[in-house]
């Protein structure tokens, strides 16, 4: 006998949320009549799921949208949890890889279509390739987290992180604000509102157990995986330093480096198309009118083929 799945009124207005292990899965109230695909946006670090516009951008395309909050972050923090800490980036795959088939259950036969942000982004091209839903049809990473802007990880004995990670894995390897979460918020004169609390421009501290899983991850990038399905990657034009004095922080990537997307996303699959989106800020859904908009056209165009 089948249980029924009960979902509750979300937090943003529109949704329906439902626990989904030690995840959250989301799902937006106006859904196409008969969908042609169902989307799953995944977040990134210091992060969750509030992109409303981006949502129903998906939906207008004839998506039914899903999202979900992963493990220790957003919807999903627990009593006692520190925020995002993770061993393994399967960790989030095990995430990633629930949520895929709860939406498959609720749209059996329908292609899946996974778009995934920044640290997201890295753990959804490492379950994509390792073990990708049978209903995977396509992914979609923006600004998909393959290195980090700046200089701060050099002051820190990489080689020393996973040995560092087994002994200590909450020790805080880096502790800064966050001037790009700072820079999207609407109390702060931003154009997004979000909880502030679930991503927050004090930022989140980089632990050892955290970086050393991630590390881990884009290794495995730079060795080259195997995704079969396309893939779509959306990066800004340039990288520049998370400062309040970089005239550019609202008009280039301030977290990532974007030279290593550009260099490491042909090593994804034999099925990589790439975007450049010239004033991008990190979440391309998330930057100013005209790049976001330049962002959404590349993602509706793309999908469009894989889809056909």
């Amino acid at each position: 006998m089948t249980t029924a799945v009960t979902w509750d009124d979300d937090v943003l207005a529109g949704y329906a949320a439902r626990p989904l292990g030690d995840a959250t899965l989301v799902r937006a109230l106006d859904a196409p009549a008969s969908p042609r695909a169902a989307v799953l946006h995944v977040h990134g670090y210091n992060d969750y799921f509030f992109q409303d516009e981006l949502a129903r951008f998906l939906t207008g395309q004839g998506l039914a949208f899903y999202a979900v909050d992963m493990r220790r972050a957003g919807r999903s923090l627990r009593d006692g949890d520190v925020p995002h800490l993770i061993s393994d980036i399967a960790e989030l795959g095990d995430d990633i890889g629930a949520a895929a088939a709860a939406v498959e259950a609720e749209h059996p036969g329908l292609p899946l279509i996974v778009h995934a942000h920044s640290n997201g982004g890295l753990a959804a091209a490492i379950w994509a390739s390792d073990r990708p839903s049978p209903a995977l049809a396509g992914l979609v990473l923006d600004s998909p987290y393959f290195d980090r802007v700046g200089r701060w990880s050099e002051r820190v004995a990489l080689r020393a992180v996973p040995a560092l990670a087994g002994v200590r894995p909450a020790m805080v390897l880096h502790n800064a604000p966050s001037h790009y979460a700072a820079y999207l918020l609407a109390e702060d004169g931003g154009g997004w509102s979000f909880d502030a609390g679930w991503k927050t421009p004090a930022g989140v501290p980089v632990r050892a157990a955290w970086l050393a899983a991630v590390r881990a991850a884009q290794a495995r990038v730079a060795e080259g995986l195997d995704i079969r399905v396309p893939v779509l990657v959306g990066r800004s034009h340039s990288s520049g330093p998370d400062s309040p004095d970089n005239p550019l922080l609202g008009a280039q990537d301030t977290v990532v480096d974007v030279g290593a997307i550009a260099r490491l996303a042909p090593r994804l699959g034999p099925r990589v198309t790439e975007t450049v989106i010239t004033g991008g800020v990190h979440e391309l859904s998330l930057s100013s009118p005209v790049p976001r908009a330049a962002y959404l056209a590349a993602v509706a165009a793309w999908l469009t083929e894989v889809l056909a």
